[in-house]
């Protein structure tokens, strides 16, 4: 996949192709300190050089035309409380103090007068929702033009050329997801250089230093090499995270009954449980991560005959489901468990509510449910969201992933001997390979693009090698 074909951007870090960039050719791992406003110095391989890092860039809209503009609602969230303004809209959302909120200068479309914030419309600083006020000027012709200033975010690689030269090279600003730029054959990447936000200084936060491991002069992504680089670098630095349950021959040690039928050519019924990941109505149907998952196994297991089932709830949570009545479109019983398939997967990054010990008792009663249709069973773990949300002060640093639900998943499938996708520890290892986890995220928040469905998949298959 090519930088610049934007199919869903990040293609481009410095990952992976074993063929081309073996351990013989690897040099020292970069380091990276800021010494100045905005001077990275960079070491690697006996030399160091300051590199100075261009300012961030501004967007300016003017007079950008909206009708039927809805009545601004102050009492939902943050992005659904009028139309996000264009240049800060995220799919279904919005894209979070990117908004020079004083930049807004709204006009009637027919006259071009200038409209009062408070009396004729509102709007939510954060996201640039904006609606009429009724009463206001707006709600009688609702066709305005609007200008504002919003920030760009840019993804710069520091980068040794053939010759050793060490340089900058620079991304394309735009407002979601950055993509680091293409840089020559022969070339390496040593450092990505992440310019978001409104400051004008760097901080610690946008330096990501790429680990020798995921190093190569390559300008695609693919998640199955990633996955494999990231138990590269576990093993290399005595990580222990990968557990034997999320390992190769997972499946084939502790789903005997699901091996046994894609191997001897049988049918396998799979069904995706969860929440809007897995409905995934914000991307095309074939990149949903059970859709690629399914194609990727069917190679794998040729004569096996390999039906896949969807059922997923955006917005809820394994509680929503078990909690609803009979009869009700999402009830548990008839949508999931009635199904009797051989295998169910589930992800549920909504239940991020739950602790170690809420874990343990919900999804033990789930196990019992799934044991009493004699279905196997597959954790997907949650990918990382939205920093905040984690309680995390950056996208780097950010090996161990904090949540409660994370740690409970894997104590729990360890203990109950259920295959568990490890997403978390994947994502928790991209800030190594130069790569912002969040600029993965289609809304900003939490819908991972296409390599994130990637990184799904590719997590589900480590577990059907052998």
């Amino acid at each position: 996949m090519q930088i610049g074909s934007r199919q869903f951007f990040l293609c481009c870090l410095a990952l992976i192709s074993a063929s081309l960039f073996t351990n013989a050719s690897r040099g020292a791992a970069p380091s990276a300190k800021i010494v100045g406003s905005r001077i990275v110095e960079v070491g690697y391989n006996g030399q160091t050089t300051a590199v100075e890092i261009p300012q961030k860039t501004i967007k300016t809209v003017v007079d950008e035309r909206y009708d039927n503009l809805p009545v601004f609602n102050p009492n939902t969230s943050p992005w659904g409380k009028g139309r996000v303004l264009r240049g800060v809209n995220a799919c279904e959302c919005a894209v979070f103090f990117a908004l020079d909120p004083e930049s807004v200068v709204v006009k009637l479309a027919s006259s071009k007068e200038v409209l009062k914030r408070g009396v004729d419309y509102e709007f939510e600083n954060t996201t640039g929702a904006l609606g009429i006020l009724k009463g206001g000027k707006l709600e009688a012709e609702n066709s305005a033009l609007i200008s504002y200033r919003c920030v760009e975010s840019r993804i710069d690689s520091i980068i040794a050329e053939s010759d050793g030269t060490i340089k900058l090279v620079q991304g394309q600003p735009i407002v979601l997801s950055p993509e680091p730029p293409i840089i020559d054959a022969g070339a390496k990447r040593l450092v990505n250089v992440y310019t978001t936000g409104w400051a004008d200084d760097l901080t610690d936060a946008a330096i990501f230093p790429i680990d020798e491991v995921f190093a190569d002069s390559s300008n695609s992504l693919d998640a199955v090499q990633f996955v494999e680089k990231v138990g590269e670098y576990s093993a290399k630095n005595g990580d222990s995270a990968i557990l034997p349950v999320s390992d190769v021959g997972a499946v084939k040690k502790y789903l005997p009954k699901t091996w046994e039928k894609l191997t001897k050519g049988e049918e396998v019924r799979i069904l995706a449980w969860g929440d809007s990941v897995t409905a995934c109505g914000f991307l095309p149907d074939d990149q949903r991560w059970q859709v690629k998952f399914t194609e990727k196994l069917q190679k794998r297991f040729p004569n096996a005959k390999i039906v896949l089932m969807t059922e997923a709830w955006g917005g809820r949570n394994t509680d929503s489901y078990r909690n609803e009545p009979p009869g009700s479109e999402k009830n548990y019983k008839e949508k999931v468990l009635d199904l009797k398939p051989d295998l169910i997967i589930s992800e549920f990054v909504n239940d991020m509510f739950m602790d170690e010990a809420t874990v343990a008792k919900k999804y033990g009663e789930i196990l019992n449910d799934f044991n009493g249709i004699g279905a196997d069973w597959i954790i997907l773990g949650p990918h990382y969201v939205r920093p905040d949300w984690m309680g995390l002060a950056s996208e780097r640093d950010c090996d161990v992933d904090p949540r409660q639900l994370v740690k409970g998943l894997r104590a729990f499938a360890l203990d109950k001997q259920i295959p568990y996708a490890d997403a978390p520890t994947l994502y928790g290892k991209m800030w190594r390979a130069g790569i912002p986890y969040n600029t993965l995220m289609t809304n900003n928040i939490n819908h991972p693009n296409n390599f994130g469905m990637e990184i799904f998949a590719a997590a589900l298959m480590r577990l059907f090698e052998e």
